[in-house]
């Protein structure tokens, strides 16, 4: 091994002072986020191989890992389909063959009969005998017993060029190093507490996990339910909660103004409207308005189902704001839901003498830079618009509001860069953010422990739940002669195409495919077609025509996904679902059943589903809960694609799985706080140990 400081960390201690870890393989190794000897230790087989014990052959079942010992009987070249070298092995209780597909002379010479093997491999059915296909294989001479493996050999997730023999190399070293020096690698989680919850301590812990003894329980730890894996799993949330903890803290060291001047504004628009708002609404109102009253900014969250009716309750907030003379700035991810919510906020503010400005990036010259003057100035109070919103010539007199939908589909930074553009005054506006995809309470209390939560948990009374039917593609036809009933009756119909190869582009050309085929299918209906590469303006007129009723049928990309309200829509056909997560379908689904008339929804998937695929096409068909379907899309797909872009590239958990360990998720939270209270100089570390560099990830 090579030479370290002896006092070094190991978190800090780089990977190749292990010996065998050269340039080439640390490069490798920081490709996959393995830089440090920490790294290494924290770099968790997900499976094991029992190597530990020697099986007869006649106990063998295909489908079995196994260690088997025999005697060569015949080593030949077979002629079939494939060429191949067979080896047919005996131990006296049965024959077994090895099948090799890719071999030299050289091999085949040392495969002679007589020759005692060692193998290990994968048994599976053989045209003869049970057979091992190019098994892992050791000549054994002499008399002498060869030991087996004292442990179950770990398989570690790997990177192209690194095998597995090199992993269990460096662990193996890295094991060595540990155990010779363990105050390199300190327990931050105290002894008081570790009694508490029933955790051994993270030195047993890792060595247990990369070394496990013959009769550890296997399925237990492929299902990462083992105590030793349920201590570094606690450790990892808990490193997360604090962290989030920590910059909830630092955010309430901000100031923020005190938007109180009355509610005379909120007052008159709730007087307006032509319906009430559900219990649910009025208490985020009240959250909402409390935090808008505090000088320290608000960071909430405010989640709900599709139609449940969060950009009214938006509205009231920015009502507030305007009422305290600052400024409000709502930002939506696309322009056509930008131009969603001005259509409502115009609907609902215009009458109040409210005016409301539309910022985007398309906008030049003489008018821009007016528009740019009364922003600077304080003379506007609200503006909607796209990411134009946070580019480095828009500057605010006095902004107290953000309000930005649909929040995880946008970047970290441009969070921040809208949050900080304050005025100047040394105060930073309140934020409100939503989201239509309801998360688990569960998962968002952990994951969004930095903001507030509000949840509209209830739809407006007398919406209709979407009918929804599940069938394959060789229905096509029956599938428009629906449509074609639907709109002879006075209502639209979507088509949706889904994403085909991760390629825009495709997707694009298949929804002009389909527009083109339906087209000719059903000559008397008005086909518009929407997708990602037309121009803004040419989508804002297709939508203005499908929302005027002047088009039938509208053949779409999943763009449509999120903002277009069309109540005369009462039937949406979604291409290829299995493509696509439980919310995103959920989403989708959501542009239907917005008017009085009972709506319905067809999933036309292609002929062959996968078991997994099945599943969630049957949720989407069963229920019309998004909270019940966020739960299943959890379960489903796991938290990194129901999070969002918070997850992807921002909050990755090395160990942790916030399905999995969800029962975890109290007890973290508890220990967390007692961390705080009693602990607090273990807090930093502990958080560095799992986030690092990553902490700033959640600052927006």
């Amino acid at each position: 091994m090579k030479q370290a400081q002896p006092d070094q960390g190991l978190d800090i201690t780089p990977v190749s002072v292990l010996k065998g870890v050269g340039p080439r393989n640390a490069e490798r190794l920081a490709a996959i986020g393995v830089n440090t000897v920490q790294d290494v230790l924290f770099h968790l087989p997900y499976r094991y191989q029992d190597r530990t014990r020697i099986m007869p052959v006649d106990s063998l079942r295909a489908g079995d890992q196994a260690v088997v010992e025999g005697v060569v009987g015949s080593c030949d070249i077979h002629l079939g389909r494939r060429r191949a070298l067979l080896v047919r092995i005996s131990d006296g209780s049965g024959l077994l063959t090895l099948r090799f597909f890719h071999f030299s002379a050289a091999q085949k010479a040392g495969l002679a009969a007589g020759i005692r093997l060692r193998c290990f491999g994968e048994v599976r059915s053989g045209p003869a005998t049970l057979e091992m296909i190019h098994p892992e294989y050791e000549r054994i001479d002499g008399h002498e017993p060869m030991p087996v493996e004292e442990c179950l050999t770990p398989v570690y997730p790997t990177t192209g060029g690194m095998h597995q023999l090199t992993w269990r190399g460096m662990t193996d070293k890295a094991l060595v190093l540990l155990q010779q020096q363990p105050q390199r690698l300190p327990e931050w989680l105290p002894e008081q507490l570790r009694r508490l919850y029933r955790l051994p301590d993270l030195s047993a812990a890792l060595r247990y996990l990369h070394r496990p003894p013959a009769d550890a329980p296997q399925a237990q730890l492929l299902e990462g339910r083992h105590p030793a894996q349920r201590r570094l799993v606690f450790e990892e949330l808990v490193a997360h909660q604090l962290s989030l903890g920590q910059l909830r803290q630092r955010r309430r060291l901000n100031a923020a103004a005190v938007l109180d001047r009355g509610n005379l504004l909120r007052h008159r628009l709730l007087d307006s409207l032509p319906f009430s708002l559900t219990g649910a609404q009025l208490r985020a109102v009240d959250e909402i308005a409390a935090d808008l009253k505090r000088d320290r900014p608000m960071m909430r969250l405010l989640q709900g189902d599709v139609g449940s009716g969060k950009t009214v309750v938006a509205a009231l907030a920015a009502l507030q704001a305007l009422e305290a003379h600052y400024q409000v700035a709502l930002m939506a991810p696309t322009e056509l839901l930008a131009e969603q919510h001005l259509r409502s906020f115009s609907a609902w503010l215009l009458p109040l003498g409210i005016d409301i400005l539309w910022l985007t990036s398309r906008q030049r010259g003489k008018a821009r830079e007016a528009l740019l003057a009364r922003l600077a100035s304080g003379d506007a109070g609200l503006v909607m618009g796209t990411q134009a919103l946070f580019q480095n010539d828009v500057e605010f007199g006095r902004l107290g509001l953000v309000i930005i939908d649909e929040q995880h589909s946008f970047g970290v930074h441009q969070r921040m860069a809208l949050r900080e553009k304050g005025g100047g005054n040394g105060k930073v506006p309140h934020q409100l953010s939503m989201t239509a995809t309801p998360i688990p309470r569960t998962l968002a209390m952990t994951a969004y422990a930095d903001l507030d939560l509000s949840v509209i948990d209830e739809l407006p009374p007398g919406r209709l739940p979407v009918a929804t039917v599940v069938l394959p593609a060789s229905r096509r036809t029956d599938v428009v002669e629906r449509v074609r009933a639907a709109c002879a009756l006075g209502r639209q119909a979507y088509w949706v195409c889904t994403l085909i190869e991760e390629s825009e582009a495709l997707e694009c050309e298949a929804a002009e495919e389909t527009a083109m085929q339906l087209g000719r299918m059903l000559p008397e209906l008005r086909i518009g077609l929407v997708h990602g590469r037309l121009k803004a303006s040419e989508k804002e007129s297709v939508m203005q025509a499908f929302q005027q009723r002047k088009v039938d049928l509208l053949v779409a990309t999943t763009v449509i996904e999120v903002g277009v309200d069309v109540p005369n829509a009462s039937l949406m056909i979604i291409e290829n679902p299995e493509r696509l997560g439980l919310a995103q379908l959920h989403q989708l689904r959501g542009r239907v059943g917005r008017g009085a008339v009972e709506s319905h929804c067809v999933l036309m998937y292609q002929n062959s589903l996968s078991a997994n695929a099945r599943q969630r096409l049957a949720v989407m068909r069963e229920s019309n809960d998004g909270f019940f379907i966020a739960q299943k899309d959890l379960e489903l797909r796991g938290a990194g694609e129901v999070l969002g872009t918070r997850q992807t590239g921002e909050m990755q958990f090395r160990i942790a799985d916030l399905v999995r360990d969800s029962g975890l998720l109290n007890e973290v939270r508890q220990a967390a706080a007692l961390l705080l209270q009693q602990y607090p100089e273990r807090v930093a570390p502990l958080v560095k140990r799992w986030i690092g560099a990553r902490e700033q990830y959640i600052d927006a």
